[in-house]
């Protein structure tokens, strides 16, 4: 999840739309009334603080989830730590393990922020994100769980319209702008919200809240004590 900056550069005028915050780069609210099919997946991730149970939305985001399955089916999982926790912020893990060796992952999974959130899907509590770098489509296992309402990490909708006639970010109003410029901004993608804690807050207010400094590779926001997963399953 990430520490990273990223700005357009495609134009003077878009200047302005860097973004002065911290991204959730695989370094080193709850979904908004989403419909629950019957065949939602639904996964346990057993961790050394307890249990937590997720369902999946894989209607949202299909390949996100399918992706997030075979890193359970491949036990992928097993003995990665919760490595990044910031606790009004999010608690990410996945992809490193307690020595803080990075795991080797798959090709990247396409981004599929924008059709999460036409589903309703958004960085809200309890929700569970793909982490990734500045490049938007450079998610693989690292996730992340929501311990708050994160707005800003949610994509931004592009208008109809090519060129998109009024277009407004950050407060500032852009006109008659190519559409293509704005879908590939990587400042507008946003994370790809997947998945929801259904049970087991109780534990992921535990590892938030869990102490933290450096660690490995990494200068804060480590957890003092590793918060280990142990593994994840699929119920459903």
């Amino acid at each position: 999840m990430p520490s990273t900056m990223s700005s357009l550069n495609h134009h003077r005028r878009w200047a302005a739309l860097a973004l002065s915050l911290s991204l959730l780069a695989p370094w080193g609210a709850q979904a908004q009334n989403p419909s629950t099919p019957s065949n939602t997946p639904k996964v346990r991730i057993s961790t050394s603080m307890g249990d937590i149970e997720a369902e999946l939305y894989a209607d949202k985001a299909p390949k996100t989830v399918a992706n997030f399955l075979q890193y359970v089916n491949d036990k992928h999982y097993e003995g990665t730590i919760f490595h990044r926790v910031i606790a009004g912020f999010m608690v990410q893990g996945g992809g490193f393990d307690a020595q803080y060796k990075e795991k080797k992952t798959r090709a990247p999974v396409p981004h599929e922020g924008r059709q999460a959130l036409a589903g309703g899907l958004k960085n809200t509590t309890g929700t569970l994100a793909m982490a990734r770098t500045n490049d938007p489509q450079s998610a693989t296992a690292q996730f992340f769980i929501n311990v708050v309402d994160n707005a800003f990490l949610d994509p931004t909708p592009i208008p109809d319209g090519d060129p998109v006639a009024k277009f407004q970010y950050q407060g500032r109003v852009y006109e008659n702008v190519a559409r293509a410029q704005l879908l590939n901004a990587p400042q507008l993608f946003g994370y790809t919200v997947f998945g929801k804690v259904t049970s087991g807050m109780d534990v992921v207010q535990k590892i938030r809240n869990t102490p933290t400094g450096a660690g490995g590779p990494f200068p804060t926001d480590v957890p003092r004590t590793p918060v280990v997963i142990q593994s994840i399953t699929l119920l459903k």
